[in-house]
């Protein structure tokens, strides 16, 4: 998967089911805008990953909540929920690695930008920079980023000084 010039493939969607509405347009705008897409480019080059296909899904609290519920026993809706997959396949363009899926809830990222200090945009960025990495196999264990806590985990150093390096990127 070291092809010169390879991207990665980025899918993004919004939870099946859901109407547009006052509340949640801007996240089907962001959607539709393609800005998720090319942010999650970003990132990937930034890593050094080249030929990985991502899913990024936008959803309400109670849909992560019943997944978080089943698939790591909490009983409550969270930020972000990464699926790792491995797999690969072949098609027309190359081989291509399926590093896995993201849901993001867009109900609980207001709540933690407000909890960090920090604008959604801001937030976004950090969930999708932290999917990316736990996608392909980081994980920070009981360590999180806390507001005025400097951050001393590998998984969560990468993450931080990566958002400062998209610090001018506006996706919302």
């Amino acid at each position: 998967m070291e092809a010169a010039g390879r991207k990665n493939r980025i899918l993004v969607s919004v939870q099946e089911g859901l109407e547009k509405n006052e509340s949640n347009a801007w996240v089907f705008d962001l959607v539709e805008s393609g800005k998720i897409e090319d942010f999650e480019e970003n990132v990937l080059e930034k890593f050094g990953y080249d030929g990985e296909e991502v899913s990024i899904l936008f959803c309400d609290d109670e849909f992560i909540r019943e997944f978080n519920r089943r698939d790591r026993g909490i009983d409550s809706a969270t930020d972000i929920l990464e699926y790792e997959n491995g797999e690969e396949y072949e098609d027309e363009e190359g081989d291509w690695y399926i590093a896995g899926d993201m849901l993001i809830s867009f109900e609980t990222l207001p709540k933690n930008a407000e909890y960090f200090g920090v604008g959604q945009n801001e937030e976004l960025k950090r969930l999708l920079v932290h999917g990316t990495l736990h996608l392909n196999g980081y994980d920070h264990g009981d360590a999180h980023v806390e507001p005025g806590v400097e951050v001393t985990d590998e998984m969560l150093r990468m993450q931080e000084d990566a958002l400062k390096d998209f610090g001018e990127i506006r996706l919302i």
